[in-house]
């Protein structure tokens, strides 16, 4: 496992830009996000070109969409002065990551990513027979390693876009990081940690490498990240030495599963645009309440005297998120004895949406009389992701022998 330690401080997401945001992804990244960046390094990007990807026939939505999407980040709370937000296309260092770590990407290791025929499946209205959507992985790949991010919050369904990063990583290691003379520059590094260290770094390496002791290896990390006197060259070295491959130029992110997403569609759905079953961040409180009123319940409940079923109502799965214990066992009792009506069940729910959405749709509205500081922080981001960005492309380049200059 190839992961410098000190990576796993910075943590890498982003969001195509396609469209105003929604309850599901408040509740599925964005409050995620808003502790995340009191806890890691983080880098929140708006994934714009991976919205060509299967919007390139009419990308007019994007660049609204790009705007709106910042806002409601900021919004729902996160902060510019706590996590670096840009844009991915004002960072051409992805791109260029990108574009060289196709030199050594099999086909078939694109081809098995289990998205890359569903999403065909789920979008065949659409030619995705392009390079650039039988790439996109590889481009997330590139959006991960450009800035050597160690965690990446996903959820199970794209672990596998995070294996395959570090499955890019590791063959690009093995290709590129046997510099000449390794093991003697990693020798001499060892011996600059001083005596006590580098005893005790030879003896974690020696468990690791002959026993796999995952705890030695996890103590020797930190060990290596705690040294003050050595240069990031000689620990990303050490980093190599210590797991028996060359100089780690590209570390392996490891993938940090977020909770399954829990808010539904007004249809009891998961809550997607493609749906129509959603609740904007910035709708009107008319248009939240009737969204919600007109939400079907149980079938089950044809009069207002017919008892129902709890859990076979859509409206429900909107207490159990927002709704506190009594006011679920009212629900549940009220509905089986059918001593209350549908209507009187979801007007706790409009009441709680409305109270969530009243503080981010006074923000959203300060942001979008303000543009210019929207535009501000945005431009800050990029020059910020800019230089760490540039910072890796220059380790790339010199280890792949393209860096003339």
């Amino acid at each position: 496992m190839n992961t410098v330690a000190i990576q796993h401080q910075r943590v890498l997401s982003g969001m195509r830009p396609t469209g105003l945001l929604h309850l599901g992804h408040y509740h599925g990244v964005l409050k995620n996000w808003v502790k995340l960046q009191h806890e890691y390094e983080c880098f929140f990007f708006v994934a714009d070109w991976h919205a060509l990807t299967t919007h390139y026939e009419d990308p007019s939505i994007i660049e609204k969409s790009v705007w709106n999407m910042v806002v409601d980040w900021l919004a729902a709370g996160i902060s510019p002065g706590s996590a670096k937000l840009f844009i991915q296309s004002q960072v051409p260092e992805h791109a260029e990551l990108h574009t060289l770590l196709s030199m050594i990407t099999p086909l078939g290791w694109l081809e098995r990513v289990p998205t890359y025929k569903d999403q065909q499946e789920a979008l065949k209205e659409k030619d995705l027979a392009t390079y650039g959507f039988l790439g996109y992985p590889l481009l997330q790949s590139a959006d991960i390693l450009v800035y050597k991010a160690g965690l990446v919050p996903v959820g199970e369904d794209q672990v596998a876009h995070v294996e395959l990063t570090r499955e890019v990583a590791r063959r690009f290691n093995h290709l590129y990081g046997r510099e000449p003379g390794f093991e003697d520059k990693a020798e001499q590094a060892v011996v600059k940690m001083g005596k006590k260290n580098a005893r005790m770094f030879r003896d974690y390496r020696k468990r690791f490498q002959e026993k796999g002791d995952q705890e030695a290896i996890k103590v020797a990390r930190a060990l290596i990240d705690s040294q003050q006197n050595i240069s990031i060259g000689d620990k990303e070295r050490l980093f190599g030495y210590l797991e028996g491959s060359g100089k780690i130029i590209l570390p392996e992110p490891q993938a940090l599963l977020t909770p399954a997403a829990k808010m539904p569609g007004l249809d009891g759905r998961k809550m997607s645009k493609s749906y129509h079953n959603t609740i904007s961040l910035r709708d009107d409180v008319d248009t939240v309440v009737k969204k919600l009123r007109t939400m079907p319940t149980d079938p089950a409940r044809i009069r207002r005297t017919d008892p129902g079923d709890p859990e076979k109502c859509p409206v429900w799965q909107f207490h159990k998120i927002y709704s506190d214990e009594s006011t679920c066992d009212w629900v549940r009792n009220g509905c089986h004895s059918a001593s209350i009506g549908c209507v009187d069940c979801k007007q706790p729910v409009i009441d709680h949406v409305l109270a969530e959405l009243k503080p981010i749709q006074a923000r959203a509205k300060e942001y979008e009389e303000d543009m210019s500081t929207v535009k501000a922080i945005i431009n800050e981001g990029n020059e910020n992701a800019r230089e760490v960005a540039h910072d890796t492309l220059e380790d790339v380049r010199k280890a792949m022998g393209i860096n003339y200059i």
